[in-house]
C-alpha cells in the first residue's frame, strides 16, 4: 500500500441516525504507512446544539463552531484530499458512519466500506482481552499522551499515525541501528585519524632467528 489517508471526526453524539452532526474532521496523508506531513483539517458548523456531555469529550461548544463552514461547504476539499485511498481510522465504522449520514443528506455516495482499515480491529486482534483506546494503545506503545486533555481530531489523528506504525510492525528500527553504527564508526575514525603512530621495534636476534626459521622453509612466502 503506497498511499493512504488516516482521518478522525468530532461529532455532537454518538449516533448520526438520531440527527447527530459532524463537527470536526482532520487527515493525515501516509507514503508506506509514514506521514508525509500533508494534513487536511476543518471545523464545522453542526447546525444544531452540543450536548454538553459531548463538549466535555471534545471541548467544542455551539458558540465555539458559530460561522464555521457546514458540510456541504467542506466535502469537496475532504473528497480531494482522500481521494481513492484505503481510509484508516480507529474505531473506523463509526466515523465511516458519521461521513456517509453527511453524505446521504446531500445524496452524495457513500465511502466504500472496501476502503476501511480499522485500527481498533488490529489492535483486539493483536492484545485480545486488553484495553484497546487510543489513549490505552498509546501508553502500551509509549507514545507521548502530554497534549491530549480532550478529544482533538487532529491530535487523534497524529497519535494513531504512531500507533498505525506500531500496529502493523512497521516502524524501521535498523534505522536507529544504522544511525548508531554511523555515529560508531565516525568516532573511530576521529580516534584513529587522531593517534600518534607509535613504530614496533623487534630486536635484532628475533629478526636472526625469524630468518633462520624461513631459511629451513621449501619455498616460503615470506621470502618472496
Amino acid at each position: 500500500m503506497s498511499r493512504a489517508v488516516l482521518f478522525d471526526t468530532e461529532t455532537t453524539g454518538l449516533d448520526p441516525l438520531t440527527g447527530d452532526r459532524v463537527i470536526e474532521i482532520a487527515a493525515l496523508e501516509l507514503h508506506r504507512d509514514l506521514p508525509t506531513g500533508r494534513v487536511y483539517h476543518v471545523l464545522i458548523d453542526p447546525e444544531r446544539d452540543i450536548p454538553p456531555e459531548a463538549s466535555r469529550v471534545h471541548g467544542f461548544t455551539r458558540e465555539d463552531l458559530r460561522g464555521k463552514p457546514t458540510f456541504d461547504a467542506v466535502i469537496a476539499d475532504f473528497l480531494e484530499f482522500i481521494g481513492d485511498d484505503p481510509l484508516i481510522a480507529h474505531n473506523a465504522p463509526f466515523d465511516f458512519g458519521f461521513i456517509n449520514a453527511e453524505l446521504a443528506r446531500l445524496s452524495m455516495p457513500s465511502l466504500a466500506a472496501g476502503r476501511m482499515i480499522d485500527t481498533l480491529a488490529m489492535a483486539k486482534a493483536r492484545f485480545p482481552g486488553l484495553p484497546n483506546s487510543l489513549d490505552a494503545l498509546c501508553r502500551r506503545f509509549d507514545i507521548d499522551l502530554s497534549a491530549r486533555t480532550t478529544h482533538n481530531a487532529l491530535l487523534d489523528c497524529k497519535l494513531l499515525a504512531e500507533v498505525y506504525v506500531e500496529l502493523t510492525g512497521g516502524r524501521q528500527r535498523g534505522l536507529v541501528l544504522a544511525e548508531s553504527v554511523t555515529r560508531i564508526t565516525a568516532t573511530y575514525t576521529h580516534d584513529l585519524a587522531a593517534r600518534i603512530p607509535r613504530p614496533i621495534l623487534v630486536p635484532a636476534d628475533d629478526l636472526a632467528r625469524h630468518a633462520a626459521f624461513v631459511a629451513r622453509l621449501t619455498d616460503p612466502v615470506w621470502g618472496a
